[in-house]
């Protein structure tokens, strides 16, 4: 069975952030499913419901593995959700390796109500903001996935609930289930991602776990660097393939 690369976005932006990837993956000859969450991308008509991006999450995953061990990657708001669905308590979904991106933080308390305070003020401005944003994508990003944060639009109405929703999540549990399960995982991150608040206790209640940190690179590496983000990614399916085939099985 061939190896499943599912991708899951971070919050604002798409499926589209993963472009550099999905044509990596697809040069390899590599199955990958890059998913939009509800209210984002090609879902932005629809309500934010956590229930629903975990509904969406099995979904992808439950029919990737029909075809062969799956990979999945979550970045940012997607790596808290691919993190807490595989340490979810009950039968663990069908993954064979988890890659959580620049999700290192815990997402309650004042660090989030200050996170959606500012991210409110930036929505009453003109645009949206979107000069600013504009700007920091072009300060970060190369020429080459610059234009893929946004290609699926950017999804403001969905923001604040989505964060908001992040509370419900009990990572601890998810993390200390992760480190009783079996599959290869890896924490992935730039330098300077500002999500590297609880990088200690992630690695502390799951120290099997490999950290990756890609030097001068912020909270946007999957773009900034995209080379070594498919990198990080090929090392993952050769490290999952290896272990299905000594197993002869997924876990």
């Amino acid at each position: 069975m061939d190896p499943q690369v599912v991708l899951v976005h971070g919050i604002r932006t798409s499926a589209t952030m993963w472009r550099a990837q999905i044509a990596h993956l697809r040069g390899r000859g590599v199955d990958v499913h890059a998913i939009d969450l509800p209210g984002h991308g090609t879902r932005m008509s629809e309500r934010w419901s956590i229930d629903e991006a975990f509904a969406s999450l099995d979904r992808t995953v439950v029919r990737a593995a029909e075809r062969g061990p799956v990979l999945l990657f979550g970045h940012s708001l997607g790596g808290l959700l691919s993190t807490a669905y595989v340490g979810r308590m009950g039968t663990a979904p069908p993954v064979s390796a988890l890659i959580a991106g620049s999700c290192t933080a815990f997402p309650r308390g004042a660090g989030l109500r200050g996170y959606r305070l500012a991210l409110r003020g930036m929505q009453r401005l003109p645009q949206q903001g979107m000069w600013f944003v504009d700007r920091a994508l072009a300060a970060q990003l190369p020429s080459e996935t610059r234009g893929d944060f946004g290609a699926g639009g950017y999804a403001f109405a969905s923001e604040d609930a989505a964060l908001a929703s992040l509370e419900q999540l009990d990572l601890v549990r998810a993390l200390v289930r992760l480190q009783r399960l079996d599959p290869p995982m890896w924490f992935y991150t730039g330098e300077w991602d500002q999500l590297r608040l609880n990088e200690r206790v992630f690695t502390r209640l799951v120290p099997r776990a490999e950290l990756v940190v890609v030097p001068r690179s912020t909270h946007l590496v999957t773009a900034m660097r995209p080379r070594a983000t498919n990198a990080m990614i090929d090392l993952a399916i050769a490290t999952m393939t290896a272990a299905a085939n000594a197993s002869g099985s997924t876990w």
